[in-house]
């Protein structure tokens, strides 16, 4: 009798001989043989599915090998780095909440990492060795991509902020040495591996990653990529921490990088922005503290928002590009209108829809910080600067729209309208670009 797997593929044959009573095979026998048969089968392709995954999982850890032999930095570079002097909180203008990172260059970035870390107390607090700082710090650098905007600058100026939120906006106060360790390692990594490209594309690609993940799709993958880098000999800055605490600080990282993510801003803000509007927060309860660090992370994230206008412009240009570089993969590749943050075709409405992100998301997230700490009023008061700077940025669009450059007639040639008068059209005339 054959014997078959679920898919009906013989993967066996079984034999009867004779019966020890020497009587005939009858009805009852069949029936028990097919059911030997397929108690076998199943035996047989539990046996070779076992054996299969065994070697899956052998070329999985070859391949993880090899990922993170490629994705940890040198430790030359490593030693290098720690070779060089990190200049003061006061030089580098740490905790000034309008920090302009432009000034920096990427070894500048990574010097003012090691200083906050520093500064934070974080390396004596958690042992934490110098020179795998150094590496894991390179490391991080070396998993984002060169992507136009959710790259390692990105995640510098989100860290930056959450500094200065924590030391000059007062709110270190409130948080544990473990949070505050837990806030700056996932404002470091919170967009790492980033592809520049949405959860809501990575869905509609039914890309690996949306598969292997139902919910916050980029997020989840950002955090296992932490985890990787953070488990890595050479980068494991936390392996001077009991096993214990390694889980609990790695349970709060996730937390900070899935925060990120502004399907779950949406979604728990009301509840935290309640405690906070009707005074009914207690900072010595956890959950308290949780929903602070869910807010903490998204107003870090969203920060450049509250920089000084020059800067602001600048990030805001960023931002746009790489969302209308998504547009034109979803026309090329999935065939599709893109909505209208990222059709190129839009990009005139960018001060529009710069009004409607501040409105919406970051005016509340910044008000609510304003109560929760008088000494984070600052982050508040440049972002509705630059609602101002945006709406009036609209109102000259409008006012460029109605009044089209007019056209005067003369010996039969056409002759455009002089510059005083393109002047009275606005700060920003219709072909701006806003770089």
């Amino acid at each position: 009798m054959p014997i078959k797997n679920a898919e009906g593929n013989v993967i066996g044959v079984s034999q009867l001989l004779n019966k020890k009573d020497k009587t005939a095979f009858n009805k009852n026998d069949e029936h028990l043989f097919e059911a030997f048969a397929i108690f076998c089968g199943l035996g047989i392709s539990n046996t070779q599915m076992f054996e299969s995954t065994k070697k899956a999982l052998a070329k999985q850890s070859v391949a993880l090998d090899v990922v993170s032999y490629h994705a940890i930095a040198p430790v030359e570079e490593a030693q290098r780095l720690k070779r060089i002097p990190v200049p003061s909180v006061g030089e580098l203008n740490l905790r000034d909440l309008k920090f302009d990172d432009f000034l920096l260059d990427d070894d500048g970035t990574l010097r003012a990492c090691i200083r906050m870390f520093l500064d934070l107390g974080l390396v004596d607090k958690f042992h934490i060795y110098y020179e795998v700082l150094c590496r894991w710090l390179l490391s991080v650098k070396k998993n984002y991509r060169p992507v136009t905007y959710h790259n390692w600058r990105h995640a510098f100026c989100v860290t930056q902020t959450m500094y200065a939120l924590l030391t000059t906006g007062k709110l270190r106060r409130l948080l544990s040495d473990m949070e505050v360790l837990s806030l700056i390692i996932g404002c470091l990594c919170h967009d790492l591996d980033h592809r520049g490209t949405n959860n809501q594309f990575q869905i509609k690609t039914m890309s690996p990653l949306a598969q292997l993940y139902s919910t916050s799709v980029m997020e989840h993958h950002h955090f296992d990529h932490c985890v990787m880098l953070l488990s890595t000999k050479g980068n494991d800055i936390l392996s001077n921490v009991n096993q214990n605490d390694y889980q609990y600080l790695i349970s709060l990282i996730e937390h900070t990088i899935l925060s990120t993510d502004l399907a779950l801003y949406f979604r728990f803000r009301g509840e935290v922005f309640d405690l906070i509007n009707k005074g009914q927060t207690d900072w010595t309860d956890f959950e308290h503290r949780k929903k602070l660090q869910g807010i903490m992370m998204t107003a870090c994230d969203v920060s450049a928002i509250t920089k000084p206008w020059d800067i602001q412009k600048k990030v805001a240009e960023l931002v746009a590009s790489e969302f209308f570089e998504q547009g034109d993969l979803e026309k090329t590749e999935l065939h599709i209108q893109p909505i209208d943050m990222m059709n190129r075709e839009k990009k005139s409405e960018l001060p529009k829809m710069q009004v409607g992100f501040i409105d919406g998301i970051c005016l509340p997230v910044y008000e609510a910080l304003a109560k929760v700490s008088p000494h984070a009023t600052e982050l508040l008061e440049g972002c509705k600067a630059n609602r101002e700077n945006w709406q009036s940025a609209y109102e000259s669009r409008g006012l460029a729209t109605q009044q089209k450059p007019m056209e005067t007639k003369s010996e039969g040639k056409t002759e455009p309208m002089s510059g005083s008068k393109k002047n009275r059209l606005g700060k920003f005339g219709p072909s701006c670009t806003l770089n």
